[in-house]
């Protein structure tokens, strides 16, 4: 006996009439399901980057300068100062602190694409009530129940929401590794600025003292030739009034001396005793030739125009992920296990549990606020390479003045040392004179004034010089020495150019 048809009967023709017709309200009630979901609407980013021919800046590539740019200078004292700073500076601590913390993102961000396993035991003593769903014997009665069950999930990113989250941890994660390298550059320079400061204050003392010693002597010519009666009170007092000048001038010196220590000690997260017998010499650290011609293309891997670049793709990253939060999340879940009441059967065969399926969360009604995220992430981005626009200038301006700066200094440079060649002849002529009996003291000690003030102004123009080339290294984004030293790269800007 067949009993097929008795176990599925044939379906009614009313019955086969109304299953295309349940199935295509089905699908017309998705499409409008579909239709009815918030849409992202047309807003974009309005801003744009500012392109290198904009800047007059030439395209080409550029060898990147050693990070221990400060070794060019060949000076120990700095060269350890630099390895503290490294080594204790809070700022660059607080800088790398923050650039792990921006990796950790990355891997929080990374972990969205892949499937999440878990495992969970429960044992819940528990009285089920007697006026429940559970009849008696089970209603009104005290179990343990137990559960021990294998968790997993899985959110199939179809639609790239989480991909477009993890491009901008990382376009955060690579901002933070280059805000740590300026960071970076930042305290070595100032280590480097500062100690060339103190290099120079130090000359300047020797050579202040050098002219007290020399105006203590012509105050006492002067007074030994007005007792004789060859000059009078009047030229006595002049010689003798500028004896404090000069001394007021040296405490002044010795007091930006001592302000200078403190700031290196602050730069190496020390105390002041750090640096209180330092002492750099400015006439050891030799004064490196401006090269001729600079990269244009190191500007671009300044680190902070680097920063401002991988903010500009976490911003536009974070649009694609709010427009994306305009379609359904889809995720898979399942579990496996045992659940039972009481321990006697826990893992008897009978107690396994197991389930799977998929879940769908469709935006529909927000109120606007999905509309409302997307512009927020669209003028943030416009935000961001408005930034990313304003620090590309702003690098361009800092090396053409510090190009400028430190021509101007190397100029001056070489007309007082031509002026103090000039002025030491004179002196040896008078001395020479003196030796002869041509001349007196008097006449020596005044040729010598000359001399005093132009190393004095010799001392100030070197340490200028040094800072600015500090600040040209800065304005590079760590140097260009090593840039210089390989060969000129394929483009590249005259320095008499990019100082006019």
């Amino acid at each position: 006996m067949n009993l097929k048809p008795l176990l599925h009967p044939p379906a009614s023709p009313a019955r086969r009439a109304a299953r295309p017709a349940w199935r295509l309200a089905a699908l017309a009630g998705l499409v409008a399901v579909l239709g009815g979901c918030a849409s992202p609407g047309s807003s974009t980013p309005r801003a744009h980057l500012i392109g290198a021919q904009q800047l007059g800046l030439q395209a080409g590539a550029a060898d990147f300068p050693t990070q221990d740019w400060w070794k060019r200078f060949g000076d120990a004292g700095l060269d350890r100062l630099e390895q503290q700073a490294l080594a204790g500076s809070p700022g660059l601590q607080q800088a790398q602190a923050r650039e792990r913390e921006a990796q950790a993102a990355t891997g929080v961000a990374r972990s969205a694409l892949l499937p999440h396993v878990g495992a969970a035991l429960s044992s819940t003593r528990e009285r089920f009530s007697a006026n429940d769903i559970y009849p008696p014997p089970l209603g009104g009665s005290i179990y343990t129940e137990n559960q021990l069950a294998l968790q997993g999930s899985w959110e199939l990113d179809f639609f790239g929401r989480n991909r477009a989250r993890l491009r901008a941890a990382v376009g955060q994660a690579r901002a933070a590794q280059a805000q740590a390298q300026a960071a970076r550059v930042l305290i070595t320079s100032d280590v480097a600025a500062e100690y060339f400061r103190l290099a120079g204050l130090v000359e300047q003392e020797r050579v202040l003292r050098d002219s007290l010693a020399q105006r203590e002597t012509i105050a006492r010519l002067v007074g030994e030739r007005a007792r004789v009666g060859l000059d009078n009170t009047l030229q006595q007092r002049q010689a003798q009034a500028q004896i404090p000048q000069l001394r007021v001038s040296l405490e002044a010196n010795l007091q930006a001396q001592q302000q200078a220590r403190d700031a290196l000690a602050a730069l190496i997260g020390a105390g002041p005793q750090a640096t209180a017998g330092l002492h750099p010499q400015l006439r050891q650290v030799p004064l490196p030739q401006l090269p001729r011609s600079l990269p244009a293309s190191l500007i671009g891997r300044r680190a902070d125009v680097v920063a401002a670049r991988w903010q500009v793709q976490s911003a536009l990253a974070s649009v694609d992920e709010a427009r994306a939060s305009f379609y359904p999340d889809i995720n898979l879940s399942a579990f496996v296990g045992f659940t039972s009441l009481g321990f006697s059967q826990f893992l008897a065969a009978g107690s396994r549990a197991w389930g799977v399926g998929p879940a769908v969360d469709l935006p529909i009604f927000e109120g606007g606020a999905l509309r409302a995220n997307l512009r927020a992430r669209d003028a943030g981005a416009d935000a961001a390479i408005d930034e990313y626009n304003a620090t590309l200038v702003g690098a361009v301006r800092e090396v053409a003045d510090a190009v400028a700066q430190r021509r101007s200094a190397q100029a001056q440079i070489h007309a007082q040392r031509q002026a103090l060649r000039l002025a030491g002849q004179a002196h040896r002529l008078a001395r020479e004179r003196f030796d002869a009996g041509l001349g007196n003291e008097l006449m020596v000690l005044q040729t010598q004034e000359p001399v005093l003030q132009l190393r004095q102004l010799g001392a100030q123009l070197k340490t200028q010089a040094l800072v600015d080339d500090v600040a040209l290294i800065r304005a590079l984004g760590g140097g260009y020495g090593a840039a210089a030293e390989a060969g000129a790269p394929a483009a590249a800007v005259p320095v008499s150019a990019k100082a006019r």
